[in-house]
């Protein structure tokens, strides 16, 4: 036991302390050691939140929090022929996109990775993605809950879009819409009548997460 703990312990610290050439060869050395995979997930998972803690206390920088994204979504990729559906995604679904006319992901796919990390189902539409396909992804996965980034000034009418999108499909009342990027405000949540302003993916995961509870 003490030995199936210490990966674990190890896995964690190792994604923490931002080891990344350490991760894989510890995640592999696990498997083989009969070390389950959906605990090493959840191992990399507790690493990520410490990575988030010190990024909010200003120990670790955003390039720092991309690189620990980075390196957990190259470890799940490691641990997923050892998962099975039900291993991952477990908090229900999320429909991630950049809105229409804008083609910005970098800061959505880091939302992305972080959620998934943290056990929720991703379903992301890439960039430039307009309200109905939104909809579609949103019935198609029953997800509960929509992120939508935006960093062109010029692009948050298409927020509107979505919110009016959902509404007409019926669904407005059963998802929560968060939104997030550079030139996103509160007031401009208000103004479409979102519930939600990420500044940054930690507070993105920290939101999600509410509403799953």
């Amino acid at each position: 036991m003490e030995d199936y703990l210490g990966y674990l312990d190890r896995v964690k610290r190792a994604l923490a302390d931002l080891e990344v050439d350490e991760i894989n060869p510890l995640l592999k050395g696990a498997l083989e050691a009969g070390v389950k995979a959906p605990d090493l997930l959840n191992a990399m998972s507790a690493g990520m939140e410490v990575v988030g803690r010190r990024f909010e206390a200003g120990e670790y920088f955003l390039a720092d929090l991309v690189l620990a994204g980075e390196e957990m979504k190259e470890g799940v990729e490691v641990l997923k022929p050892h998962l099975s559906a039900g291993d991952t995604g477990g908090k229900g679904a999320v429909v991630m996109c950049t809105v229409k006319g804008d083609i910005h992901d970098i800061g959505k796919n880091l939302v992305c990775i972080m959620l998934s990390s943290a056990g929720f189902k991703v379903v992301d539409l890439g960039v430039d993605v307009p309200a109905e396909k939104v909809v579609e992804a949103v019935r198609g996965n029953s997800a509960f809950a929509v992120g939508l980034s935006v960093l062109l000034t010029t692009m948050v009418g298409s927020i509107g879009e979505v919110v009016e999108a959902l509404r007409s499909a019926g669904l407005r009342d059963s998802v929560k819409i968060a939104i997030g990027g550079a030139c996103t405000t509160q007031e401009l949540a208000d103004r479409y009548g979102v519930d939600a302003l990420g500044r940054d993916a930690v507070e993105a995961v920290r939101i999600f997460s509410g509403w799953a509870a």
